[in-house]
């Protein structure tokens, strides 16, 4: 049983396991459904949430640390190009879709719904087709692309009752953070517990979203120096606060991310529209042609993808990212009350999940990771020693 749990865990499948309990739950006994997700709403979205955004706060510290698989800013800058290049296809591709028909004025805000990517799935599937160098990019480029996606939603869609006291809360926060850091704390309890509370009750008053109060403070959490792998732990004896973080925080997530899945992935199946095919274009057509063009403008600028990555790896990045799901449903939840349209745009979130057969197509196609033609070198060798024979 232990291993069942921590295979499901290791491989992110509490995420479509939630997703089809909630989609049967929801269509077999709707007014229970719909109640149980009513009541958990507002803790699992905006308190429970708070600790996977803490999670990828984390791997947004390791990647760009001057140890980390993407230390050099090029780099970085190469991965948040290639994300708004993403969420550009992606906006473009659903406001298109769109226009041909007789809701865009009402659809239209959900474009950033499109552009959000899972960033566990994501991962693990490029983790499957891709080298190992290219994985850091993947991931670093959902994080920015997601912290876009965000920034759009809260300038666009403010809290209504927001306070400026809010603001000093998160300053404290801040503060709090930089004198645990000074004083070398260290364990993670005082950073989380301490300025994470006062940054959610900040977020909260000032109208923001609280499921990102533990991003101002991860950042101050000391760490291991490691190797260039950002996927690498520490050693036991030398687990700094921020691995420890990590490890304490890691199968706790899982059950968020269950419970997410459960509250917001429950729609009825007679609630495609639009909305529905207006995401599911978007992602699967129009991001991963916006990242490869990201990419494209950003090395012609001057930037360098990281050593040993090519083409073919990117365009499996480029496919990997369009899997929204998780983020997908958070973005749809926070642009849309409930009804019709949220529906629609859920079901579209769930869809991207279709991302999996895309991707495997084209590393198929492209020979790459795992499914690159094996290279017989002793046949490689008798055609060199042919060919300078005849020389």
């Amino acid at each position: 049983m232990t291993k069942a749990l921590r295979f499901i865990a290791d491989r992110y499948l509490v995420l479509p396991l939630g997703a089809m309990a909630a989609l049967a739950w929801a269509n077999s006994r709707p007014e229970s459904y719909f109640v149980f997700a009513h009541r958990w709403s507002f803790a699992v979205n905006n308190v429970g949430m708070a600790l996977v955004f803490g999670l990828v706060t984390r791997e947004v510290v390791e990647a760009t640390a001057s140890d980390g698989a993407l230390h050099t800013w090029r780099q970085v800058l190469l991965a948040v190009v290639a994300a708004a290049g993403g969420i550009g296809g992606s906006a473009v591709m659903y406001l298109a879709y769109l226009s041909a028909g007789d809701e865009s004025s009402i659809l239209a805000r959900g474009w950033p719904i499109a552009g959000a990517t899972d960033i566990a799935f994501s991962y693990l599937l490029a983790r499957s087709f891709c080298r190992s160098a290219a994985v850091p990019v993947l991931l670093l480029m959902g994080i920015a692309g997601n912290a876009i996606g965000m920034v759009i939603l809260e300038v666009r869609d403010p809290i209504v009752g927001g306070h400026a006291i809010g603001v000093s809360y998160i300053a404290l926060a801040f503060w709090i953070g930089i004198a645990f850091r000074n004083c070398d704390v260290r364990s993670f309890w005082p950073y989380v517990l301490g300025g994470g509370a006062v940054s959610w009750w900040g977020l909260y008053q000032s109208g923001l979203n609280p499921a990102l109060a533990l991003v101002p403070i991860v950042p101050f959490l000391p760490r291991t120096v490691r190797g260039r792998d950002v996927f690498t732990e520490a050693r036991p004896r030398v687990r700094s606060p921020l691995s420890q973080f990590e490890r304490s925080a890691r199968y706790p997530a899982q059950v968020v991310l269950l419970l997410f899945t459960l509250v917001n992935a429950g729609v009825m199946f007679h609630g495609f529209g639009p909305g529905t095919w207006a995401v599911l274009l978007a992602a699967l057509a129009g991001k991963p042609l916006g990242v490869l063009l990201g990419v494209g403008v950003a090395i012609a600028l001057g930037l360098r993808l990281p050593y040993g990555v090519g083409w073919r790896d990117v365009v499996v990045v480029a496919f990997a990212s369009s899997m929204g799901l998780t983020f997908a449903l958070f973005f749809a939840t926070a642009t849309f009350p409930a009804g019709p349209l949220l529906a629609e745009a859920k079901f579209g979130a769930l869809l991207t999940a279709g991302v999996c057969l895309l991707t495997f197509g084209g590393a198929q196609l492209i020979h790459i990771g795992r499914l690159a033609v094996p290279v017989n070198r002793a046949s490689v060798k008798a055609a060199e020693s042919g060919v300078l024979a005849g020389v």
